[in-house]
């Protein structure tokens, strides 16, 4: 069992413009921007760099965090890695993240637990999805993912137990059950929200928790807890593993799956169980709404990217408002982030995934998405605010209208046109994107703000056009008559005074 392949020298971990580094250069150079990869990749890399620096460097209150600082918080980092460098080789007697007890569960392929890649009797529909084999620092960023985002199925040998007594992975027939799903995707994809600064080290320190932070919170009883390889656990149901469930460490890399690694595979059971939200424990980067009678999470939706969703994650601002969505991390973050940092930004991803009888995968419309807003530090206030969700109601009065307006149309064809209605409004959105960080930046008061959100009104009435002409042909008579009587109206959106 020799011990090779240490994650904190050896490069694996994709970085925008950059390539693989190793954890040492992350919190060496201050120079890389952000993570890459796949939206999942880029949230499971992010909860074990914000894992380390808790568990190097936790501060107890916000004065402690605003002197330590971004580089400060990357030596305490280096030195906590310096000092546990031993247990991050991904193989040897102490493999990261991994139980060597699992190995009598039987191996799965590398290609058979990537959500993305086609296996078995599934179709292959593009060369993306076609197995392959993975180097090392591919297998140590699998494994990272499967701690939180494994999906549920049948993949998982739970025939294996490692705590004597444990019945959590039996059924009612006493047989071994269905892998249930990672905590951080529940049953269809829940979408993840970090503070993002302007450099990768800044990241960390602005979503880093202070002790008073944790205990506010209320949700986590063992507090911030102990990373799992300082203190792995030994089966499913051990006093490690229970401290794991009930800590915000154990929230960060969850061990949802115990997986040892081979050359071609790896050993596949289900790990840890955790709560889900409606039993009130969550990832801080999950948006859970606990206003109404059942506690609604907010999900990801291929159809609604990320960036339509600013107003629900920030509904805290709103103090005439009701509670709405309640992110800790962006809650948490983004009053230390206008306090230090001139501009700063909300990114938000995941993956949707659909399911049948236990069985999890991804499939149609299902996708990665990730989006990522910009904010000035200087402009956030109630002000700002009220006026973004003014702007944000006007565009979805905007793109009901649109989706009735084509209705119409094809209604006049005596055709149905639900779906090109779907595809019009759709486009609509796409269209809107490329500037909504314009309209973000103009929602503070002034005059000058005043022209540009008029002038983003012209431009987004254009955009509804733009869309009706495309999916509402006009080359005969009959057509023609129709597009003319349909044609959306938006006279009213425009005349509205956007301040």
């Amino acid at each position: 069992m020799e011990n090779r392949f240490n994650l904190v020298d050896e490069p694996w971990i994709p970085v925008a413009d950059h390539g693989l580094a190793s954890l040492r250069d992350i919190f060496s150079n201050s120079h890389y921007r952000s993570l890459g990869g796949n939206p999942i990749q880029k949230i499971a890399l992010l909860k074990l760099l914000l894992a380390i620096a808790q568990a190097a460097a936790t501060p107890e209150t916000e004065a402690d965090w605003r002197s330590m600082g971004a580089r400060g918080l990357a030596d305490r980092c280096l030195s906590y890695l310096d000092k546990w460098h031993e247990r991050f080789y991904l193989y040897g007697e102490k493999p990261f993240l991994q139980m060597p007890a699992i190995r009598e569960a039987r191996v799965q392929s590398f290609g058979a637990v990537l959500p993305e890649v086609a296996t078995g009797n599934t179709t292959v529909l593009s060369q993306t999805q076609v197995e392959r084999g993975l180097s090392e620092a591919q297998q140590a960023l699998l494994l990272l993912s499967l701690m939180a985002f494994a999906l549920s199925g049948k993949k998982t040998d739970n025939s294996v137990v490692l705590s004597p007594g444990y019945t959590g992975k039996r059924n009612d027939k006493g047989k071994p059950s269905t892998g249930k799903p990672g905590p951080s995707v529940g049953h269809m994809g829940f979408l993840h929200s970090f503070m993002e600064g302007e450099y990768l080290q800044q990241s960390i320190w602005l979503n880093l928790f202070t002790h008073m932070q944790i205990r506010q919170m209320g949700i986590y009883p063992a507090g911030l807890g102990v990373a799992p390889w300082e203190l792995m656990p030994s089966g499913e149901d051990c006093p490690n593993a229970r401290r794991l469930r009930d800590s915000m460490m154990g929230r960060r890399i969850p061990m949802c799956r115990f997986c040892l690694l081979t050359e071609n595979g790896l050993h596949y059971s289900e790990g840890i169980a955790h709560s889900g939200y409606k039993d009130g424990m969550v990832d801080p980067s999950m948006a859970v709404n606990y206003a109404g009678k059942d506690p609604k999470a907010l999900w990801v939706d291929p159809g609604k990217r990320p960036w339509r969703e600013l107003t629900a994650l920030l509904s805290f601002m709103d103090q005439a408002g009701t509670q709405g969505f309640q992110s800790w991390q962006v809650r948490s973050g983004l009053d230390r982030a206008r306090d230090v940092v001139e501009i700063f930004g909300i990114w938000s991803g995941g993956l949707r995934v659909s399911s049948n009888a236990g069985e999890q995968y991804v499939s149609g419309s299902d996708d990665f998405v990730e989006s990522s807003i910009w904010l000035h530090a200087e402009l956030l206030g109630q002000s700002w605010f009220s006026q973004l969700k003014v702007e944000m109601d006007a565009l979805d009065t905007l793109a009901r209208n649109l989706y009735g307006r084509v209705l119409a149309f094809f209604k006049e064809q005596t055709v149905d046109g639900s779906k090109l209605a779907a595809q019009s409004t759709q486009l609509f959105w796409q269209l809107c994107e490329r500037d909504f960080q314009s309209l973000v930046d103009s929602c503070d008061s002034g005059e000058q703000a005043l022209r540009k959100r008029q002038q983003l009104r012209r431009r987004f009435s254009g955009y509804v056009h733009q869309a009706f002409d495309q999916v509402c042909p006009r080359e005969t008579a009959r057509q023609l008559d129709a597009w003319a009587k349909c044609r959306p109206n938006n006279s009213n959106y425009l005349k509205q005074e956007a301040g």
